[in-house]
């Protein structure tokens, strides 16, 4: 009951920098958790990162610590991701997902942990 739209994807340089959009519409019924996962051709989805309800707990995959950056507007119901200095091996889709509920101890980075999905948007970096 709960639909997520991706948009923002596109291709640039190495170095170059991206926002991503999320946002959530629907059955959104009370607080949750948000994430951004990628997956590239012929491998495994993987997390890279991951909002709580207030905004305040983030959680990054080590690979990109430093150059994304995640936020939302839980008003928009929207999740942002910031991608700063890209490289050509953060080439992928990136999805979002959503988890209800909220864990103020602990952080989700297993696909399994989220509820709903977007179809993804294509980021790709050239060199």
């Amino acid at each position: 009951q709960v639909q997520l739209v991706e948009s923002g994807g596109g291709l640039v340089q190495a170095g170059g920098s991206l926002r991503l959009s999320c946002t959530a519409s629907g059955r959104t019924f009370s607080v949750y958790d948000m994430g951004w996962f990628r997956q590239a051709p012929g491998k495994a989805r993987e997390f890279v990162a991951t909002i709580k309800w207030g905004g305040e707990g983030t959680y990054y995959a080590d690979s990109v610590k430093g150059r994304f950056t995640i936020s939302r507007d839980n008003a928009k119901n929207t999740v942002y991701l910031q991608m700063n200095s890209l490289k050509p091996e953060d080439t992928a889709v990136y999805y979002c997902a959503l988890r209800q509920g909220i864990s103020v101890r602990s952080y989700h980075v297993e696909v399994r942990d989220y509820d709903y999905w977007g179809q993804g948007t294509q980021v790709t970096v050239s060199s």
